[in-house]
């Protein structure tokens, strides 16, 4: 196996873009990844070079100097990253939420943020929606958004709001009014705000609190707190009280998004691994020849393609504008596992110099444990599986 090879039929197109992103990503080697992974820096650089290119627009309108292309070719981009032996997570965000303003924002909004966006001026990298007693039961968030004339003043506690501090922008959801006691009820009331931070930095920088937290991985992931932070009513997206049915149209964008970061993390292992298999050699043969070593990164390629192959179907519904709940959750699903067995199998072909820095498994391992728990916990996926396709109860 190449690291060029692919098992899908795609379009001369898309794989004009795959070369040109790969094509890139070569100028980035292992050492760019593994110097900023020790140092837990953000990959500014690339990410700089990958927004110069109109990589990081694909998904933006062409009529606003995006790429106007759909989610199978922003996946292409990111696989390529992260088959590249990249690290995709310093600027993914910037492709899933592009779903909220795209979809529900103002033109007032569309006119001001998506051509600075778009050609680099402006980085939309933080979503901040996660808190720490709510977790995945997003419809319990505590955050606050209470309307005071013309503004809305925000606050409360966030965790895992990634890249805050490399945004410009970032997408907020908060409560406008309480949760009701009814579950059926409790997803109204979540409103989204577009918040420019560049503003919030210049006048109200006390009412931003950013505590970056270190991880197993480079993430640049913080805690954050908003103090009565004031954000124009214009900042809000769509209609107050509807912010959680804005956040649940980008999920299946998200999910299929990182299926294609593990399955390109999934053939850089296999990748890897295969060629130091026929390179070492030991009692007097390459170790690829022995059955405990083909066999797992057979059975991981197989894996990775099937998963593959799954991304590409939720892609084509998704831009087809089809219903893609179970395809996507399916991707992130098989996508993540197959990562993990390729990762796995990886190691054990490598030994002893899979657990040492310098061969960069021991970070690409690190780094795709990640896809089994974020964007959303695969038992949740399991969850959404059995009450939604196959009309089980509701588990939780």
């Amino acid at each position: 196996m190449t690291d060029g090879a692919t098992t899908i039929v795609t379009t001369p197109e898309q794989e004009r873009l795959r070369g040109e992103v790969r094509e890139l990503c070569a100028g980035f080697p292992d050492s760019y990844w593994r110097e900023r992974d020790r140092a837990r820096e953000y990959p500014d650089a690339f990410v700089d070079a990958l927004t110069e290119a109109g990589y990081l627009a694909v998904l933006i309108p062409s009529e606003f100097g995006g790429g106007g292309l759909g989610i199978t070719e922003g996946s292409i981009v990111l696989e390529e990253i992260n088959r590249s032996g990249g690290h995709s997570a310093g600027c993914h965000a910037q492709m899933y939420t592009m779903g909220a303003l795209l979809k529900h924002g103002s033109e007032a909004q569309k006119q001001t943020y998506l051509p600075a966006i778009a050609d680099g001026t402006l980085r939309l990298q933080a979503f901040s929606i996660t808190e720490p007693e709510a977790g995945s039961n997003t419809t319990d968030i505590a955050t606050t958004a209470v309307r005071d004339g013309e503004d809305y003043v925000i606050s409360g506690h966030k965790n895992w709001t990634s890249r805050i501090e490399q945004s410009d922008l970032a997408l907020v959801l908060a409560r406008t009014t309480p949760r009701a006691d009814d579950p059926a009820e409790r997803t109204r009331g979540i409103s989204l705000f577009l918040v420019d931070l560049r503003a919030i930095r210049a006048e109200q920088p006390d009412t931003l609190h950013v505590t970056p937290v270190r991880t197993m991985f480079n993430y640049a992931t913080n805690e954050v707190r908003y103090h009565d932070m004031r954000v124009p009513a214009s900042a809000l997206i769509g209609e107050e009280g509807q912010g959680f049915r804005y956040v649940l149209d980008g999920w299946n964008a998200e999910r299929i998004l990182l299926a294609a970061e593990a399955v390109g993390d999934g053939y850089w292992f296999i990748a890897r691994a295969t060629t130091y298999a026929n390179d070492r050699e030991v009692f007097g043969r390459p170790i690829g020849a022995n059955q405990g070593v083909q066999f797992p990164l057979a059975r991981a390629y197989g894996q990775v393609t099937a998963a593959d192959l799954m991304r590409y179907r939720a892609a084509a519904l998704f831009d087809a504008g089809e219903k893609c709940g179970e395809q996507a959750n399916l991707a992130k699903l098989l996508a993540s596992e197959a990562s993990w067995q390729a990762a796995n199998a990886c190691l054990d072909t490598h030994g002893g110099y899979g657990f040492v820095d310098t061969w960069d498994v021991e970070r690409k391992f690190r780094e795709t444990r990640l896809y089994q728990v974020a964007p959303v916990n695969n038992n949740l996926v399991l969850a959404y599986l059995g009450q939604h396709v196959l009309g089980l109860p509701r588990s939780y």
